[in-house]
């Protein structure tokens, strides 16, 4: 109890401020230079728009790059289309009530295979459809192994793959014959903490190279694996720090790779597998990772992600000159493993921001264009009539500088008397992006300021800024949490009693950790799938994920103390906002019953708490009759408990 009233007094009336953590050197932003536009058309945007815009997942190219591959929602469950290149109507592929996604193509172009598992368990099998559309075939067939990464190789029915055993941490590389459903290992990892993954097949497929890395994503190293004897040769890595392969030549000579040796932070190069020499693009005080090599190993794609905003630019891996690919600015990755057509000549991206749902771009290399291929978003959702988003940089309680992304509504008045919410990120090792979010373009049009923060912990600005939380969930992050709060009223737009707070997975953890750690803060919250208690979660959770909780906690038998100050049914007692929580019934990460702690607690001590439960869902709702009864509940509530009555 002295613990806890401790923390309930450091958090409430302000710690000694410390050191401040090191991140990239940027200008602070003053509030007042926030602006709300006028915009006479602007209005609420119908949820079910939001909703029925369609989603991008995970995308591959066709064989002979005549036709793309995509994981859509179009039926309202994510399955697999077909569109040609140069755009077309799409037809269907497969159907299934589970999610499908993992898209990679045989080289011959004759199956695509993709994973699948059974309601949101995670526990994922390998499936095949013939290219041209037929019966859909499980191909490994293993309730208790979880298949991703599905890498297919140079001959007909070959793919490498990530295998995890149910019960275990670990995660192995393995193969597997299409045709007859024979896998095997190709390692035998102890580490209940690390993880392999295949990245590219050498040598006429009697290699792979492969990732070995651990589950918190702070240490990983490359390796080279014999197909025939499993023989695993260290490539490049060092002790607690990040390397890691993205591509490869297929002789395996030439591997484009990021690392954190040196500065802390990501930048990109290429490693010369023979000689262990490695040529890096200059530095630069943000992120940088290489995400592709085009397959006749000339060229990497790398990605720079500029406090929240990414770019794409093209490497000569002879010359090491950059080419930066043109897109507008906002979010800009690949979402596809190998996101070049196979002869090289064009590259499939994807891009969204706040104003603009995520589409795929096609860009000619040869021609230097970039086009839109897609158009998944509603009619009524266009850019001019869509909240805008800037990034905006404060300091916290100890003088950190915290990055955030601001959505300003339409036509406030500059008065003090608006309601806002704020937005903590998902991971805790996460990052929010300048992107497209259904639930905030719907808090912005209904005037709402939303604020999402990038507190310490995230990724993207450094090592020492991503470990600044460790052993301290909950701590020094919701005080910069808390900072965002305070930013937003700076603004002059924003009335401080009316300001809620929403977030999924770490983001609801955080949710939590703000109604019971700073019971005044907010107003009311909807927290989606968020960690309770760090204890009963270790007990319930899978191995993986006990690996990975650990990396952040410790065990809990040897860090009772950090268990307690770090878990929301600590401080809970405190909590007065009104709380909507939402769960899916499946889900192994956060396990339900951690949300039915937080309601049993809540309803014990008369506190307004409403939780709902659904079926056949994981960790995030899949099913677009579920992701619309959350948004709309999530609007309702906050409707409900931040704007006057009418």
């Amino acid at each position: 109890m002295l613990l806890k009233a401790m923390l309930l007094g450091s958090v409430m009336l302000g710690a000694a401020a410390g050191a401040a953590v090191p991140s990239p050197k940027r200008p602070l932003t003053d509030p007042k230079s926030l602006v709300s536009a006028a915009n006479p058309a602007a209005a609420a945007i119908p949820l079910p728009d939001l909703v029925y815009s369609r989603s991008i997942g995970s995308s591959a190219w066709s064989a002979d790059g005549r036709q793309l591959i995509l994981v859509t929602n179009f039926t309202g469950r994510q399955n697999i289309w077909r569109v040609d290149a140069g755009g077309s109507w799409p037809v269907q592929m497969t159907q299934s009530d589970d999610g499908q996604g993992d898209l990679a193509v045989s080289r011959d172009g004759k199956l695509l295979y993709f994973g699948q598992d059974r309601g949101g368990n995670e526990m994922h099998d390998i499936y095949a459809v013939p290219g041209g559309g037929g019966p859909v075939r499980n191909v490994s067939n293993t309730a208790e192994v979880d298949e991703q990464g599905i890498l297919p190789g140079p001959d007909a029915g070959q793919l490498a793959f990530g295998a995890k055993r149910k019960g275990e941490g670990q995660v192995n590389l393995a193969v597997i014959d299409a045709a007859s459903g024979t896998s095997r290992m190709l390692t035998d990892e102890k580490d209940a903490q690390r993880i392999w993954s295949p990245v590219a097949w050498i040598d006429g497929g009697k290699a792979i190279i492969a990732n070995r890395s651990n589950v918190g994503g702070t240490e990983g190293e490359i390796w080279r694996v014999d197909v025939a004897t499993g023989k695993a040769v260290k490539l490049a890595g060092t002790p607690g720090k990040l390397t890691i392969a993205n591509g490869a030549s297929g002789d395996g000579r030439t591997i484009a790779a990021t690392t954190n040796i040196g500065t802390g932070q990501w930048h990109a190069g290429v490693l010369d597998a023979a000689t262990g020499k490695w040529r890096g693009l200059p530095e630069t005080p943000w992120e940088q990772e290489a995400t592709a090599m085009s397959p006749d190993g000339t060229r990497m794609l790398v990605r720079d992600n500029v406090d929240g905003r990414s770019a794409l630019s093209l490497v000569d891996v002879a010359t090491m000159a950059v080419t930066p690919v043109g897109l507008p600015a906002g979010l800009n990755t690949v979402p596809a493993s190998q996101p070049f057509t196979p002869d090289g000549k064009r590259l499939l991206v994807l891009h969204a921001g706040a104003d603009t749902p995520s589409e795929l771009f096609v860009a000619d290399l040869a021609a230097g264009t970039t086009a839109p291929l897609t158009r998944m978003a509603m009619a009524s959702l266009e850019p001019a009539n869509l909240a805008k988003s800037q990034v905006v940089t404060f300091r916290s309680f100890d003088g950190t500088l915290i990055s955030a992304v601001v959505t300003m509504p339409f036509n406030l008045k500059r008065d003090g008397s608006n309601p806002a919410i704020v937005v903590p990120h998902g991971g805790p090792t996460g990052q929010t992006q300048d992107s497209f979010s259904r639930q905030n373009a719907a808090l912005a049009s209904r005037g709402y300021v939303v604020i999402a923060p990038n507190f310490r912990g995230s990724s993207g600005y450094g090592e020492a800024f991503q470990k600044a939380n460790f052993k301290d969930l909950g701590g020094g992050d919701l005080k910069d949490t808390l900072a965002a709060k305070d930013f937003l009223v700076a603004t002059g737009y924003v009335d401080a009693k009316r300001v809620g707070i929403t977030g999924g997975s770490y983001g609801g953890f955080m949710t939590l950790m703000a109604i019971g750690r700073a019971p005044d803060a907010f107003a009311a919250a909807v927290q989606q799938y968020g960690i309770i208690n760090w204890r009963t979660m270790y007990r319930d959770e899978d191995a993986l994920l006990q690996a990975y909780q650990r990396t952040l906690l410790g065990k809990p038998d040897e860090f009772k103390g950090v268990y307690e100050a770090s878990s929301p049914m600590t401080y809970l007692k405190a909590a007065k906002a009104p709380l909507l929580s939402l769960q899916g019934e499946n889900d192994i990460r956060v396990p339900r019953g951690q949300a039915q702690e937080v309601a049993d607690l809540l309803k014990a001590k008369g506190n307004v708490v409403e939780t709902v439960f659904y079926p056949a869902e994981g960790h995030g709702f899949q099913k677009r009759e579920n992701q619309m009864d959350a948004l709309d509940r999530t609007i309702g509530w906050f409707d409900k408990y931040l704007k006057p009555a009418k």
